[in-house]
């Protein structure tokens, strides 16, 4: 096993990775920004470096004072963890070339899957369902609408270079893509430094289902059991379910399948996700993107399926078999997952503050993975996530009512936060019914 690690990450990820590293004895090191001096995973590492400022630029992104502390500190791994450089394939070619192991899947794989339209034309070589879309970037305006008049209106306007539902648009007629054309590409080279855009039909009713999958060392991609992740504002997730309620035995078997297929197309290894978009009218579903890296919402699988992914990371980075039975795997009960976020719960627009007041809820099924504790300061320069709340039970119904029972009793004061959106939502007559789509919060404002 690895015996030191660093995490190129900050908040609750590094935090999680952090524990896990402590449970199987292996020494961790944090990274930090100036503004993120005293935060508990800085704390709580064996180590901790300060690789700059505030700004991702200069901290969580740059990759020469990481490398240097990974050299200073003798890590012999890095863990990305999710967002900053974890889907840099970059960043994973120069871990290796420095002679450190990279957790996470190999450089080619993550920029295979980067490029959203390489990606979808993988996929369906690979037999993976795809939704009728682009197989070039949209070079111009003028190719975007001849493209959205074969494919038909509506149409999603989706950077090629994007992920985790930034960078999309969509246009319901001729008219909104010229303007939607023009937004896009200008985030896209913003924030990806790639203004290429794909197009791709819509569909106004769909629901977001996503497969964990584990490329494990000996070649194998498993396939542990699918996440529903349709409760979502700006078309970024707020809640995450396993299993989903959508999902039927027989589709389940054809999602699992279709994702290790997309993984087997890529030679992947260690923890990764194919994401989908299910029509709960068809019962067809269509390839979406794969996030190579762990996700936010990886607690409510390891419940499920009774392992710690970071582990079974750590164990395929370093050549290991897997803790379980690849040709046993079997789910049980029921696990739902709440974005702690520091924003207003009507809007949510972000609301950064001191944090007064911070008491979490235990008990019975549930646990709280968090970053931030009483007297810490939620700043304005990463993202609104604050802790998750994952809530576990044998059924859906139970894995609710803990719910309700947990954001009644987590208190927090100081910058604005979302659980009163949870508690209405705990409460929907639509959620409840297990039968709700991604307009699902749009219809509760």
């Amino acid at each position: 096993m690895i015996e030191s690690l660093l995490v190129a990450n900050r908040g609750e990820i590094a935090r999680r990775i952090i524990r896990t590293g402590r449970r199987l004895g292996i020494r961790t090191i944090a990274v930090h920004s100036e503004a993120d001096d005293g935060l508990p995973f800085v704390t709580e590492a064996d180590e901790a470096v300060c690789v700059g400022p505030a700004n991702p630029a200069q901290s969580y992104r740059n990759v020469e004072a990481i490398l240097d502390a990974a050299r200073s500190t003798g890590a012999q791994a890095i863990h990305p963890g999710y967002g900053f450089l974890s889907e840099n394939a970059d960043f994973a070619r120069t871990v290796e070339g420095a002679g450190l192991i990279w957790v996470g899947p190999g450089a080619d794989a993550i920029t295979a899957m980067g490029d959203k339209i390489n990606a979808r034309n993988l996929m369906a070589a690979a037999g993976v369902p795809v939704a009728p879309g682009t197989t070039e970037p949209a070079s111009d305006l003028d190719a975007a609408v001849a493209a959205a008049a074969e494919i038909g209106y509506p149409v999603m306007v989706k950077a090629a270079a994007g992920g985790g539902g930034m960078g999309m648009g969509v246009a319901a007629d001729e008219a909104a893509l010229r303007t939607e054309y023009d937004k896009v590409r200008a985030f896209a080279e913003r924030m990806f430094g790639d203004g290429s855009v794909l197009i791709e039909r819509y569909f106004p009713r769909v629901r977001h289902v996503e497969v964990q999958i584990l490329g494990l060392a000996d070649g194998r991609v498993v396939a542990l059991g699918e996440r529903e992740c349709s409760v979502q504002r700006r078309n970024q997730k707020l809640v995450e379910e396993s299993p989903s309620p959508a999902v039927s035995p027989e589709l389940r078997e054809r999602f699992l399948a279709a994702a290790v297929r997309a993984g087997e197309a890529v030679n992947y290894r260690n923890a990764g996700t194919v994401e989908c978009l299910l029509d709960p009218a068809t019962q067809e579903f269509f390839f979406l993107e794969m996030n190579t890296r762990l996700q936010v919402e990886h607690p409510v699988t390891e419940y499920v399926y009774g392992v710690d992914l970071v582990e079974e990371q750590l164990r395929v980075a370093a050549g290991l078999a897997p803790t379980f039975d690849p040709d046993a795997l079997t789910p049980r009960g029921h696990a739902i997952e709440l974005r702690i976020n520091a924003e207003d719960p009507k809007r949510f627009l972000p609301g950064p503050g001191a944090i007064t007041t911070w008491n979490e809820p235990s008990g019975a099924g549930v646990r709280v993975d968090s970053g931030y504790v009483a007297g810490n300061t939620v700043t304005p320069f990463y993202d609104s996530l604050m802790a998750k709340l994952i809530l576990t039970g044998d059924t859906r119904e139970e894995a609710v009512q803990r719910a309700r029972a947990a954001v009644a009793q987590f208190e927090i004061a100081g910058p604005k936060c979302n659980l009163p959106f949870f508690a209405e939502l705990l409460e929907n007559e639509e959620f409840l019914s297990g039968d709700y789509d991604t307009g699902i919060v749009s219809r509760m404002r």
